[in-house]
């Protein structure tokens, strides 16, 4: 599960605050934006993410929790949920349904789709991803107590929800 991935770090974990101080700053202009800063917390996102959950587990990790949560799904509408292209989608459910995490049938109302299905090894292994999952978000919250980081989710999922969702 925690194979291990070549992610460059932007800064060390358990740099002290004076190191942290030391390094050069942007202007504050720019750190005042709220663009800005979430893209750097993304960036700082994406290499604790790649530290802890290989590309693969990532992409499992999305078909799996949607299985989870709204049951059995057409390829097509995997894709359209998680924002992933067709041929990505495919690949990752026939990874998945190799080693028994999903099952894929034909729809028996229309035998042209491909409906899929969590099964029990899959919900196992998303519950696996997850806790890398957990482990990377740990790392990027590192800082915030539990007050803030639910005040933050519940900024970010207002942001979100404001928003018309994009194809990823």
């Amino acid at each position: 599960m925690n194979e291990p991935v070549n992610a460059p770090r932007s800064q060390p974990v358990d740099e002290s605050p004076d190191e942290r101080d030391a390094a050069p700053r942007p202007p504050q202009r720019l750190r005042s934006l709220v663009s800005w800063q979430a893209g750097k917390v993304s960036t700082i996102g994406a290499r604790a993410t790649a530290r802890h959950m290989p590309l693969t587990a990532r992409a499992d990790f999305a078909v799996l929790a949607a299985l989870e949560e709204f049951g059995a799904l057409s390829q097509a509408e995997l894709g359209r949920r998680l924002g992933l292209d067709r041929n990505d989608i495919s690949g990752t459910v026939t990874r998945l349904d190799a080693t028994g995490s999903v099952d894929r049938r034909a729809d028996p109302g229309d035998r042209r789709r491909n409906l899929v299905t969590l099964t029990d090894a899959g919900a196992a292994r998303l519950q696996e991803i997850q806790h890398a999952a957990d482990q990377a978000q740990a790392e990027l919250l590192t800082g915030l107590d539990q007050a803030e980081r639910r005040a933050l989710q519940a900024l970010l999922a207002k942001l979100l929800d404001a928003h018309r969702p994009e194809p990823a």
